[in-house]
């Protein structure tokens, strides 16, 4: 990876950034409704792409059977898991959100037993196992905090949002044997995400007008949408030409490092040791479960 400085510049970008999201959107959330910040982020980044597809006269039509596919990816991995995420935020800590996400490549793997996609194995048990106990321990003091229906609400969202995440990861590898263009497909994502965001935006929200919207919200969500989306997806799948996806995907370890240390750093957010035991629980799971021989191997 070092002899490449491209490949290493691609993985430290989404190594970093991607553990610096949930910090984001914990901060863009403060005075900016959820959805507003969510559809905003994805309309920034639809816009970015449709500029550059100008710019480089790559915009075109993609068929209304791919139209369909980017459709239901957006909803699933756009609207639902980085919607819910978002609104999540407004009631969970930017630490304990970013816990309880990194448990997504365990429904990802009880989802693809059920699809017939993957088969049962009992080291993905062992690993689904030691997930489970981490979310266990992250409760367990903290049961009395479920009595609060804001709190409460926050993990309902959460865990929906790692769902959706699921279900959509799950239809990719459904469509992974079609033609894939990558910048088209993601400006039709964002855009659509987007639109129907804000959508919501003023659908759900109390109509906050947009001068109490806090400066430091404001650049949080322009962030999100520029590093947390464009930037980083463009870092990622430079780097999954390269390595494989299973080495792409120790990464979230490293993610969910970096937001629990952000948002203890940034946001003063308090960090017992049950809550850092829960966290290797949590993260040992997730290796266990992801883990194939040689996957250390450059490919």
């Amino acid at each position: 990876m070092f002899k490449d400085p491209k490949l290493a510049l691609a993985i430290l970008t989404v190594a970093l950034v991607w553990g610096t999201t949930f910090l984001g959107i914990r901060i863009a959330v403060e005075s900016i409704p959820p959805w507003f910040v969510a559809g905003i982020r994805q309309f920034i980044a639809g816009l970015i792409l449709l500029i550059l597809l100008l710019f480089s006269k790559n915009l075109k039509w993609i068929g209304w059977k791919n139209f369909a596919n980017q459709i239901v990816l957006a909803s699933l991995m756009l609207i639902i898991a980085n919607g819910m995420t978002t609104s999540a935020q407004k009631h969970l800590t930017s630490s304990l959100a970013s816990l309880i996400s990194a448990t997504s490549p365990l429904a990802v793997f009880i989802l693809s037993i059920a699809f017939n996609l993957q088969k049962f194995t009992i080291r993905g048990a062992v690993g689904v196992l030691l997930g489970f106990l981490g979310i266990v321990l992250i409760f367990k003091d903290g049961l009395q905090d479920l009595l609060n229906p804001e709190y409460r609400m926050g993990v309902l969202f959460i865990f929906i949002a790692i769902f959706g995440w699921a279900f959509g990861t799950i239809f990719t590898k459904k469509i992974n044997n079609l033609p894939q263009n990558i910048s088209l497909n993601l400006f039709y994502q964002f855009s659509f995400a987007g639109i129907i965001q804000i959508i919501f935006g003023f659908i759900s929200s109390d109509q906050s007008p947009i001068s109490s919207w806090s400066l430091k919200s404001i650049l949080a969500t322009v962030y999100l949408a520029i590093f947390g989306s464009v930037i980083t997806f463009f870092a990622f799948h430079y780097a999954l030409k390269k390595v494989t996806p299973t080495q792409i995907s120790l990464l979230s370890y490293i993610n969910t490092v970096i937001a629990i240390f952000l948002g203890w750093m940034v946001l003063n957010e308090p960090i017992s040791i049950t809550f850092l035991t829960a966290t290797v629980l949590i993260i040992c799971g997730v290796f266990i479960t992801n883990y194939k021989p040689g996957m250390f191997r450059r490919s």
